[in-house]
């Protein structure tokens, strides 16, 4: 089921030159924690590549890629619980992104509203 897609503006990208200067790894990925601009909650943990990357910037919806399904995932393209980006940063490596978002409606597949729903210790 195809879900009506929010409209936003492009993010500018603020201190690099390109997504270049990012240090993916050797599959050409990069980690992307998520993180619910409004509380400061961790929703999840996902990777990016240079083309999600790109997108998420462009669209202003984070769109990630799938490791499992080897193939560009937009975050609530069928669910309808979007992730409106708000600000991207990038860790002193370069390695490792934090991505804070809007979320719409529950961000882990399970319908919790995070991924960090179980306690370990």
């Amino acid at each position: 089921m195809q879900v009506k897609r929010p409209k936003l503006k492009k993010l500018k990208l603020k201190n690099l030159k390109s997504v270049n200067d990012l240090k993916f790894d050797s599959n050409g990925l990069i980690p992307a924690v998520v993180q619910d601009t409004k509380t400061g909650e961790i929703l999840m943990v996902a990777y990016m590549n240079k083309t999600s990357l790109k997108k998420t910037l462009t669209t202003g919806l984070a769109t990630y890629y799938s490791r499992s399904r080897k193939c560009l995932w937009l975050k609530g393209d069928t669910s309808g619980h979007f992730q409106i980006v708000k600000k991207i940063h990038f860790d002193c490596d370069k390695d490792t992104l934090l991505v804070e978002v809007k979320q719409i409606g529950v961000a882990c597949h399970t319908g919790e509203w995070s991924c960090f729903y179980t306690r370990m210790a």
